[in-house]
């Protein structure tokens, strides 16, 4: 349980509560009042190294104290930070062709395709993205079914603030191990956290960390499959939802060095708000094993959120599905997705991670077209907020309408729906 295993913990962080902390109690604080120091990105290859615990240093000798210098107390972590978590970055050739025209022919500009919904990136702490195409120049851009995508995608989501990438997903292997490879070797060159496909079995095994305003985080993605493709267990890894053992044996390491261990889930039933028999089955058993956070995608539209019971008696929050962030997809319910957003607060004194303001923002693919068979145009994402009835009419997938996004959103829990 989560509170016997902070007890050792929680003595390093008892010296320093006798300093005032005005953070302690931060009930209902909104995200984008959270200003955080900028998040310190690590890798944790043992079990103490990713600890956010740590010992306030020995006061000086009071018989010292005045005749040295005075210096000014250390500014302490705020143990609260602000996370959103958005679906699949799904590129597809339409998006990518009016990025190379927008950019003259010679360069990918893809800030269109964001600009409407980048102020819900911008300055949180934790951003986490699920890239559902490899991002790679070592081949052409490629659409479905075999994704490639230029690595101009993958600056725009490091300009836009995401700093956490998800690559557990069905099209991971859409080029082969080599392909897999080149998008690892962009990735490692870019300031983010990424996991759910790893170039070796250590690799694998090596928990993906970061720690930001004193709160510790760990990634680890699974995926239900990767399209019939598969590695020959050699070199590159992935790890699929069905090896149970492995992903109980790390959910449990992780949770012995994080306070929050954040698992993304590549499951679901595609255009299918259900949920279906392995999500029912599989979520709880996560959470029991040490699972805080999961992020569902795969469906390529949106399911229900919400807070599920631990064994120590906190609470995790599952995202279900998330569906799209951005796509082409000609389908009525793939066009709505939704971005997650919640607060993350830790005690300082307990250690206890308690979830605050979650809430569920839907979002719309917008695409626009003359033909079928014509490039589409005005590849972008909207805020439901702003998406006017005269954007519906412009959507180019027949039968789009309000009452089709209406009935998506009536998935999600009222709680939690915020339409911003």
């Amino acid at each position: 349980m989560r509170n016997i295993k902070h007890l050792k913990k929680a003595a390093a962080v008892l010296c320093a509560a006798v300093i005032s902390f005005s953070t302690a109690s931060c009930g209902n604080l909104d995200a984008e009042k959270l200003d955080g120091s900028p998040a310190k990105v690590y890798t944790s290859t043992n079990k103490d190294s990713g600890s956010t615990k740590k010992q306030a240093k020995a006061k000086n000798d009071s018989s010292s104290a005045s005749t040295a210098e005075i210096k000014p107390e250390k500014e302490q972590p705020s143990y609260t930070c602000s996370l959103v978590c958005v679906g699949d970055n799904l590129i597809h050739d339409n998006i990518y062709k009016e990025a190379l025209k927008l950019g003259d022919g010679t360069n990918y500009d893809f800030t269109q395709a964001y600009e409407h919904v980048s102020k819900y990136i911008e300055n949180t702490d934790v951003a986490v993205i699920n890239q559902e195409t490899l991002v790679t120049d070592s081949v052409e851009p490629q659409s479905y079914p075999c994704f490639a995508s230029p690595t101009a995608v993958g600056d725009k989501i490091v300009d836009l603030g995401f700093n956490v990438v998800s690559m557990c997903n069905n099209h991971v292997l859409d080029q082969g191990e080599d392909g897999l490879i080149s998008s690892l070797d962009y990735w490692d060159s870019k300031d983010v956290v990424h996991y759910g496909a790893y170039r070796s079995a250590k690799d694998a095994d090596t928990i993906k960390t970061m720690e930001v305003n004193g709160i510790t985080f760990a990634f680890l993605g699974y995926m239900e499959h990767t399209n019939g493709f598969f590695l020959s267990g050699d070199g590159a890894q992935v790890i699929y939802l069905d090896n149970e053992e492995k992903i109980k044996a790390q959910i449990e390491e992780a949770d012995k060095i994080a306070d929050v261990v954040v698992v993304s889930c590549h499951y679901g039933t595609e255009i299918s708000n259900e949920l279906n028999q392995q999500q029912v089955d599989l979520t709880p058993k996560l959470v029991d094993w040490g699972a805080d956070l999961i992020i569902g995608t795969q469906a390529h539209t949106i399911s229900t959120c919400g807070y599920i019971d631990k064994p120590d008696g906190s609470k995790a929050f599952v995202y279900y599905g998330l569906g799209n962030f951005i796509s082409t997809m000609y389908d009525t319910k793939s066009l709505v997705g939704i971005i997650g957003k919640l607060n993350v607060i830790k005690d300082p004194d307990t250690n206890i991670i308690t979830f605050e303001n979650a809430k569920a923002i839907p979002i719309i693919s917008h695409f626009e077209a003359d033909s079928y068979y014509d490039d589409w145009y005005n590849c972008t994402v909207y805020p439901y907020a702003e998406y006017t009835d005269e954007l519906i009419e412009k959507n180019y997938v027949e039968g789009f309408t309000r009452q089709t996004i209406e009935d998506c959103l009536a998935y999600i829990p009222e709680e939690f729906l915020s339409i911003e």
